[in-house]
């Protein structure tokens, strides 16, 4: 069986690779560290597909130390032990290159094990993660390596690695192929910064293409039908989910619908309806607040109905309190407050309640004085009168302030004038 055509087209030098100019760019840190053959521990973060393997396959070619493969996933610690006693053979006399791929999938016991040898250099590791190092890499390791990020491809620099895999195909199979119009911009654009995506997705058109009297024909409607589902880099435990929702309602934040709409498609699209309901809720009172809030009700309905109808109606509801939330007056007036007052509870600053609050009915036989002295409210003019609510130790604070709002400037000039008259 033939190898993937992003295997049998993978890069052998630095000039092939697509993408990671600022890292790989001439004149670039991790391109003069791979010139100069002096390769220090190093991971390599990043989405899937964009050259992280290809680099370390690179540098693995370009060194005089013995090869290591490993795969997170799969390794076990006896696969840590066997290449731990290939140290100081003959076959590694100038050291281990170790390959790690996916190490977050490592515990960390088996990165401990390897620590040592990567300390006093038996090893050097290279390792890969799709996911943030600074939380699933032993922090004694990452102390001892340079990390560096990979990013997602420009559609524009995919492009040329999609020609190039149908160039390839012509050739591997002695036919001519003709491309509709579109078709590589369509199968790049597709690829959501992939390159591995994008190359497998045009080996999958030429299987799925007409075969003419000159050769193969794809057509833009094959490679959309191939495309249309790979746009989509999406893990619910990972840290694209996370970015997604953080751009979802920072978007909302900002008073950006348009920003807000697509990062809401990108959740729908991967079925992420709780994710994109709980953040909206979230937004409306965070981020909207007193400025108005009778949106809660407005966008909890929204909600409602979403989950209700469930995907893909859900998009309506949603998609319109999306807008509404991002298009209100915004207010964090009510979350400052609240978090100010946790912020004080949970530093000890409470006291006792004052006795003219207390649910208390009667009076013990020590108290010198007597009477619980709470003023109702309802009994005095605008149904106000001044007392001490908060505890003597906090009686001055003041965790709420009025936002600059007409909503909540309206609510601050009524109680100016009531509290003036008292």
């Amino acid at each position: 069986m033939a190898a993937p055509l992003a295997d049998r087209l993978r890069p052998q030098n630095l000039d092939e690779i697509v993408g990671q100019e600022h890292i790989l760019g001439k004149g670039r840190a991790l391109r003069k560290i791979i010139e100069s053959g002096n390769i220090p521990n190093m991971i390599f973060y990043g989405p899937s597909g964009v050259g992280k393997t290809t680099v370390a396959s690179i540098i693995a070619k370009n060194t005089n130390k013995y090869l290591c493969k490993l795969n997170g996933t799969s390794a076990s610690t006896q696969d840590i032990r066997d290449i731990v006693a290939k140290i100081g053979t003959i076959e590694a006399l100038d050291g281990i290159l170790l390959y790690l791929d996916e190490i977050q999938y490592f515990t960390k016991k088996q990165q401990q094990t390897l620590l040592e040898f990567i300390e006093n250099g038996s090893i050097t590791l290279i390792a890969s993660t799709t996911e943030n190092p600074y939380f699933y890499v032993y922090s004694a390791i990452l102390s001892r390596s340079t990390v560096f990020e990979f990013k997602p491809v420009e559609s524009k620099s995919i492009e040329k690695a999609v020609q190039r895999a149908f160039d390839f195909l012509s050739d591997e199979k002695g036919e001519k192929i003709t491309l509709e119009e579109g078709v590589i911009e369509k199968l790049a654009s597709g690829s959501s910064g992939d390159v591995r995506k994008a190359i497998g997705a045009a080996e999958l058109s030429l299987i799925a293409a007409d075969l003419k009297d000159e050769g193969f024909y794809v057509s833009l409607e094959t490679a959309s039908s191939l495309a249309q589902r790979s746009t989509m880099r999406y893990d619910k435990d990972g840290d694209e989910h996370y970015d997604i929702i953080s751009a979802y309602q920072k978007s909302m934040r900002g008073s950006d619908p348009d920003a807000a709409l697509h990062y809401l498609a990108r959740l729908l699209e991967a079925g992420d309806l709780p994710s994109a309901c709980r953040r909206l809720l979230v937004c409306a009172a965070e981020d909207v607040g007193l400025a108005w809030p009778q949106i809660m009700p407005i966008v909890k309905s929204c909600v409602d109905t979403a989950m209700m109808v469930g995907l893909p109606e859900a998009a309506i509801p949603l998609g319109d309190a999306v807008i509404l939330v991002a298009t209100a007056p915004k207010s964090n007036s009510g979350h400052d407050a609240i978090f100010a007052a946790m912020d004080d509870v949970k530093k000890g600053k409470a006291g006792p309640i004052p006795r003219q609050l207390q649910n208390m009915h009667y009076d013990s036989a020590e108290k010198e004085v007597k009477g619980q002295f709470y003023k109702y409210p309802h009994d005095f003019p605008n149904h106000y009168t001044e007392q001490q609510y908060l505890p003597d130790s906090l009686k001055d604070v003041q965790y709420y302030h009025y936002g600059d709002n007409k909503n909540e400037q309206g609510f601050k000039a009524y109680w100016d004038k009531v509290k003036n008259k008292n």
